[in-house]
């Protein structure tokens, strides 16, 4: 039956494009054309006559007949609202009193009569039709109803002096029964409409409810309601139980630490909202560990998230709540609990963005963009006619800048989110804080111009890579010189990073800059090259002596491998040396005994060679020839 969808799609249509007076025209219409539907409409010229009641059999065959009970009751509640709402825009500083007043009551008292036909109609579930959610749907709904006119009649009017202790007692009994029926229907269907419910009437409803019956603020919502729970209703909590086992036991949450660190200060919680999202946040951590580990693709790490950013965001709500509702009261900056506030309202936020970056950072990868791997080549599943296989082809350059442009854009946000960080109140003031925060910067900014390069690379701009992989590099090393929390990081990645990732993204940077530093001097040797052969001098050098550069159109210059004809020119060798001024220059120290001897045994050994076999004769020094 869906008893709580239908009646939060009508309200949530009609404030869509208006208020509440559109929502009562709206059902006004709707009720005219069901009544007629289902034959109790009264003719235009017909006298009225009353209508016997629905019964649980026409429940049974016509879904329309629950329809024109819910319908009546929404428009009671929508005129009772709409009526508030003038009221507030016209006299705002003004209680309402009087006829308005009685008139407004006595319509929220209509709604909650047809709340509750609907719950006794449908209590004959074998005549309904109806099951055991559909049950709790409309007990819920009739609750809340209830809960709603017993909050009007304590708001405003002749009981606001009352101070009687059991004067909020009727509403906190109504709501408390509402939010626990809401609460193990969530559980147990799992759909966000409940969830909805509590946070937009419920909840809110329940806490103001329990702040004018004098219950501190540092007990919760899901306590006060099971201390407030009607114990009179046997059957209620025999269906509760049924389909939530732990309906109506106090939450862990609500006995979860009353203290909270952030960087050697501690503060206490001084509001039970607060407590109950930080132990949200802590299970859904906890989750998230088990998540990751279970995940293949970035996507599904990424989505494993959204449970733990969902708590901490609403951590930080009612952070923000609890500070408002003390400037409310006239509280000032210098009083315990908004200072405890405020260190409070700084862990979470910091938690939050921390959260929101650890997802940036598995969406980008599990290196956080240190490598760029190649994704693998699809292949049709369908044979090829000619019978071969698939060939697998290199990514095109176009998809590999699109992955980069991803990656760009993404640490943009991390970066962005960083900044939001120093701008949070009383985060400036923390020097060492914002030095952390710098080399954390620091490290993201240097894997930007990083994969930068690689965009530069892939388009054949070695020099514009170089710049951005040597502006990276000295990023790195303003990272690895920062100070950093000491510890080791979490399982799912948060803003931490560790002196490891920041040492390895510095040495990683340091071999690729020397890369792109050796593929600039090989293209500055080759474009030299390319200018000399086309510009046709006459002093270009043949390739024979150019051996030593490479060209960089990839095409050897046939014509000019070696000069032809060739000329004469000096060729450089190892210089030889021939003492032959000892014959015929006389040195001190030498006689002319010597002289002689020396003359004559050269003349012998000249004459030798006469009397033997004459032999060839070797021409030439060394027996090379001339």
């Amino acid at each position: 039956m869906d008893i709580t969808r239908f009646v939060f799609e009508y309200r949530e249509s009609a404030f869509l494009v208006g208020d509440y007076s559109t929502y009562r025209a709206q059902l006004s219409r709707r009720l005219r054309i069901v009544r007629k539907k289902l034959g109790r409409a009264t003719g235009k010229n017909a006298k009225y006559q009353s209508k016997p009641p629905v019964t649980a059999d026409e429940v049974n065959k016509d879904i329309e007949f629950l329809h024109l009970l819910l319908l009546t009751s929404e428009r009671a509640w929508a005129h009772a609202m709409s009526m508030k709402a003038s009221h507030s825009e016209d006299n705002a500083d003004q209680n309402i009193t009087g006829s308005t007043r009685t008139h407004i009551i006595s319509r929220l008292h209509k709604a909650a009569r047809y709340a509750h036909q609907v719950v006794q109609l449908l209590s004959d579930q074998s005549a309904s039709g109806a099951s055991d959610i559909d049950l709790l749907e409309a007990k819920g709904y009739a609750y809340s109803l209830a809960g709603a006119e017993q909050f009007e009649k304590q708001a405003e009017g002749s009981h606001s002096n009352d101070t009687s202790s059991t004067r909020w007692l009727s509403c906190l009994r109504n709501y408390a029964a509402a939010r626990i029926i809401y609460n193990s229907l969530l559980k147990a269907t799992q759909k966000d409409l409940f969830k909805e419910v509590l946070a937009s009437t419920t909840d809110p409803s329940l806490r103001y409810a329990a702040y004018q019956h004098r219950i501190p603020r540092t007990v919760g919502v899901p306590e006060v309601a099971k201390k407030f729970f009607p114990e009179d209703q046997p059957e209620l909590v025999k269906s509760l139980e049924a389909i939530d086992s732990s309906a109506l036991q106090v939450e862990e949450a609500s006995a979860s630490s009353t203290k909270i660190t952030w960087r050697n200060r501690t503060a206490n919680i001084v509001d039970a909202a607060i407590g109950l999202a930080l132990a949200q946040v802590e299970v859904s951590s906890t989750q998230l560990a088990k998540s990751l580990e279970s995940s293949t693709t970035p996507k599904e790490k990424a989505n494993a998230y959204d449970d733990v950013l969902i708590a901490s965001q609403d951590a930080a709500d009612a952070t923000r709540r609890a500070i408002d509702e003390l400037k409310k009261e006239g509280v000032g900056e210098e009083d315990r609990r908004v200072q405890d506030l405020r260190v409070t309202s700084l862990a979470v936020n910091y938690d939050l963005i921390a959260w929101r970056i650890g997802r940036y950072r598995v969406l980008i990868g599990s290196d956080d963009g240190l490598t760029f791997p190649a994704t693998l080549p699809h292949q049709s599943r369908r044979p090829r006619k000619d019978g071969k296989e698939w060939t697998s082809r290199e990514e095109p350059t176009g998809r590999k800048l699109a992955r980069l442009r991803e990656r760009v854009a993404l640490y943009d946000a991390i970066l962005q989110s960083i900044t939001s960080i120093k701008e949070l109140k009383g985060a400036v003031g923390d020097s060492d804080f914002i030095a952390e925060l710098e080399g954390q910067r620091a490290y993201f900014q240097a894997l930007k111009c990083l994969n930068l390069s690689h965009s530069h690379a892939f388009l054949s701009a070695p020099r514009q890579a170089l710049a951005l992989c040597n502006r990276a590099l000295s990023l790195a090393s303003q990272a690895t010189s920062a100070p950093r929390i000491s510890g080791e990081p979490s399982v799912a990645p948060k803003l931490m990073v560790s002196e490891q990732q920041a040492n390895k993204l510095k040495q990683s940077l340091g071999n690729l800059t020397s890369h792109y530093r050796g593929l600039v001097a090989l293209s500055q040797l080759s474009s030299n090259s390319d200018a000399a052969s086309q510009s046709h001098l006459n002093n270009a050098a043949p390739v024979v002596e150019r051996l030593n550069e490479y060209p960089s159109s990839g095409k050897v210059e046939l014509g000019n491998l070696v000069t032809w004809p060739p000329k004469l020119k000096p060729v450089p060798v190892k210089p030889m040396f021939l003492d032959v001024a000892w014959n015929y220059v006389e040195y001190p120290g030498r006689s002319k005994a010597q002289d002689q001897s020396s003359a004559a045994a050269e003349k012998e050994q000249a004459e030798e060679p006469k009397k033997e076999e004459v032999k060839p004769a070797k021409k030439g020094w060394f027996s090379f020839g001339r």
